[in-house]
Formats: C-alpha cells, sequence, structure tokens
C-alpha cells in the first residue's frame, strides 16, 4: 500500500439477499484512513456503518469492489488468513463488552496474547502496562460482575491494545455508558492513539463520540455523503 496508508476501500459494496430481494448495505464506498487517524463513521441505523467495520476487520467480505488493510486484500483472503490478520494487527471493541465472566480482569486482557503464542513474561509485560494504560491495575484480580460498566468497557479496551494493534475499531463503544464514563473512555482512547500511533476507527451516532473524532464520515444508504475534519481536529498532537 501507499506509505503511510493503512486502509483503501475502493467502490467497496455489500449486497444481501432478503426474502428474494436484495439489500445494498454498502454503495461504491471510497475511502482510504492513514496510520494515526482517530476518525469515525456516522450516520442513522442501517446506514452501513457496521457492515464496513465488520469487513474492515475481515469479519465480512464485500459482494463487489475492494478493502484493502495493512496490504491485504480482504476479499482473497482465506479464513485462516483472515484471523491471523485479527490476531496479529486489529483490535475490537464492542458497545456489550463481550468480557469472558469467569475469567479475571487480567485474564481477559492476557486472552488474545495466548492467540499469539507469545511467551508468559513476556504476557505479564504486556498486560499490564495495558491495564496502566486503562487506569486499572489494581482491579487484575477482579473478575467482570465485580466492576462497572465503565470499568468494563476499559478492561475491553485494554484488551483490544495489549497486542499493540495497527488497527482498533470500536462499534458504539459508549452506548451503554453515562456520559462521565464515555469522556473517561474516549479520553483514554485518544491517549493510546497519540502514546501507540494505533489508528482508531468508531462506528457511533452518540454526540459524546463525534466530538472527540479528528475526522468524520457521515455515511447515508451505504454512501459516503460527507467526509471532513470532526470536531477536535485541531486538537491533534
Amino acid at each position: 500500500m501507499e506509505n503511510g496508508m493503512l486502509i483503501k476501500t475502493t467502490d467497496l459494496t455489500k449486497v444481501y439477499p432478503m426474502g428474494g430481494q436484495s439489500i445494498t448495505a454498502l454503495d461504491k464506498v471510497n475511502l482510504s484512513f492513514a496510520k494515526g487517524e482517530f476518525a469515525g463513521l456516522v450516520g442513522p441505523s442501517g446506514s452501513g456503518k457496521t457492515t464496513l467495520l465488520n469487513i474492515l476487520g475481515s469479519l465480512d467480505v464485500p459482494t463487489r469492489g475492494s478493502a484493502e488493510v495493512l496490504g491485504e486484500k480482504i476479499e482473497t483472503l482465506t479464513h485462516r488468513k483472515a484471523a491471523e490478520l485479527r490476531n496479529h494487527h486489529i483490535g475490537f471493541i464492542f458497545q456489550t463488552f463481550n468480557l469472558l465472566p469467569v475469567y479475571t480482569v487480567y485474564e481477559n486482557v492476557e486472552f488474545p496474547l495466548l492467540l499469539l503464542g507469545m511467551a508468559p513474561a513476556a504476557r505479564r509485560r504486556a498486560v499490564l502496562a495495558a491495564l496502566e494504560w486503562v487506569h486499572l491495575s489494581d482491579r487484575a484480580r477482579s473478575r467482570p460482575a465485580q466492576l462497572s460498566g465503565g470499568q468494563c468497557q476499559r478492561v475491553a479496551i485494554a484488551r483490544a491494545v495489549v497486542k499493540k494493534p495497527d488497527l482498533v475499531l470500536a462499534d458504539e463503544p459508549t452506548a451503554n455508558l453515562d456520559a462521565e464514563n464515555s469522556h473517561h473512555i474516549l479520553h483514554t482512547m485518544a491517549d493510546i492513539n497519540r502514546d501507540l500511533g494505533t489508528t482508531f476507527l468508531f462506528s457511533t451516532h452518540d454526540d459524546k463520540v463525534i466530538s472527540h473524532l479528528r475526522r468524520k464520515i457521515t455515511l447515508i444508504d451505504g454512501r459516503v455523503a460527507k467526509d471532513e475534519p470532526g470536531p477536535a481536529a485541531e486538537k491533534r498532537p
């Protein structure tokens, strides 16, 4: 890919069959993202935001067109290669946290590193560093049921960034949080973006998230309606 370019889509189209008809979720989307961006996909429900994130995260494939992520064309990847791309280079944050309830905070954050086969000592260093980034070092032995919603989302962030991925995809990450927790979570992600150079791409219709974006892409009916600087563009260090 071009130097510094992390993602590029070309006429990206996704069509779903439904009841003998077809629904176009994405319609010839052309976008590119450079390393270190803090960007968001905004728009009403059904505009294609989550579909685009899923394709960029190699969880889905386009019907037509191309999505290139870290030099890999998503539409050509085998299941194994797609899993390798996710495991090594992409972190995910969801609105429902998706923590494993029987695992401690430490074990939840450690889980992606087990998939990578990282040595125990290196895993420990990485997990402790990730918990420090999200200010949860003192809750390492707690289980998710013992945490608040905001703390659970911070664990999910630590799990997403513990392997220092190139890209974090966040799908409505503040949907289940109050305003205070939402802003704390967003500041945490902005700090990680600044300190590690991790690219963050959000799907959201939450004004709290939008206020932190440095780039805002509006999707309507699967098309890019607007691509503009976000409210926080001038805050970029």
